[in-house]
């Protein structure tokens, strides 16, 4: 894609989201929507001023946590991933009760997660530890399934120790499905901790916008969400363009 073409797209994009914005404005002030519930976008940009300081502090440390039980998911899922995918007997074996406990309700263990280790910042961590490996898990594994043959074959016949295979043939195949795992995983990492703030935490963005909504604070809780959606977007734009540089290296 050209810059031309880049920048079209881009001032399409800004139009779309102004429009969208002007609309939702005209209906909300033509008393078309409950402000209780759908309040106008110029009031959401007045509440960023009233809940500023502790959105962003609970912002903090939302995303601090969601970065720990991040980088678990992704180092045992990546790590399990190509274990269990790369050994046929493993995979055969622990394949099925990793696709059922993948589509399990994870919200069945949050109780327990709490009877354990009760409330704060250790249940967040863990579940959203939780929430992100198992997508994480299964694209790996499916990722190491589906490698051509040929290659792994052509490796051997060449000498390739099983460190020269993993390194060079292996982890190189299955970027796109690393990358892939790690996007849906940052966003599952965030909901689980976000689902524990708002049921089980004494802080954090979760805990602030569960309160917002008790309080019937709907221009805030707005905003809250858009602050947190904005993060989310940016973190998933930052993965993509991590993508784009390990391409290279494939």
């Amino acid at each position: 894609m050209t810059s031309a073409e880049r920048a079209r797209v881009l001032v399409l994009q800004v139009v779309s989201v102004l429009a969208l914005l002007g609309i939702w404005e005209g209906a909300a002030r033509a008393g078309w929507v409950d402000p209780l519930f759908v309040p106008a976008p110029s009031a959401v940009v007045g509440a960023f001023g009233r809940i500023g300081p502790s959105a962003l502090a609970g912002l903090a440390d939302t995303l601090a946590k969601t970065a720990v039980a991040y980088v678990l998911s992704v180092v045992l899922g990546v790590s399990l991933g190509v274990a269990v995918g790369s050994v046929r007997v493993l995979r055969e074996v622990s394949g099925p009760f990793v696709v059922a406990a993948y589509g399990m309700p994870k919200i069945l263990v949050l109780p327990w997660i709490v009877l354990i280790l009760g409330f704060g910042t250790a249940p967040a961590i863990l579940y959203g530890t939780i929430h992100g490996l198992f997508p994480i898990l299964v694209l790996v594994m499916g990722g190491v399934r589906d490698v051509d043959r040929t290659l792994v074959t052509v490796a051997r016949a060449f000498g390739a120790s099983s460190w020269q295979l993993y390194w060079k043939v292996l982890l190189p195949a299955i970027v796109p499905t690393v990358l892939a795992g790690m996007r849906l995983g940052i966003v599952f990492c965030l909901l689980g901790v976000l689902i524990v703030e708002m049921f089980a935490g004494v802080r954090g963005m979760g805990f602030v916008m569960g309160s917002l909504a008790n309080g019937f604070q709907a221009p805030e809780l707005f905003a809250a969400t858009a602050l947190v959606s904005a993060s989310s977007i940016a973190i998933v734009l930052a993965l993509d363009s991590l993508n784009n540089r390990l391409s290279r290296w494939r």
